[in-house]
């Protein structure tokens, strides 16, 4: 059997607001997605938060981040910071 490795491509990558940068290397980033409800077929807003590591503390509440899934950081933090959008 071959042995196959997750690239960074292969990695779930989100697209979000950041809402908290209070905490020393980390931030709180709010990803909204669009979906159609099963039953009455009206479009509703989804949110959810992650926690995302940022190595200089270069992102700032308001701006919009790209993050990438990675390996446990922490209790809560799964995710990385890519680049600052905006």
């Amino acid at each position: 059997m071959s042995e196959q490795k997750k690239t960074e491509s292969s990695k779930r990558v989100r697209e979000g607001v950041v809402v908290s940068s209070k905490m020393n290397k980390t931030i709180v980033v709010s990803v909204t997605r669009l979906l159609q409800h099963p039953k009455f077929n009206k479009i509703i807003k989804r949110q959810i938060r992650y926690a995302a590591h940022d190595e200089k503390n270069e992102a700032k509440e308001g701006d919009r981040v790209q993050i990438v899934e990675s390996r446990p950081l922490s209790k809560t933090k799964r995710w990385r910071l890519v680049r600052v959008m905006k």
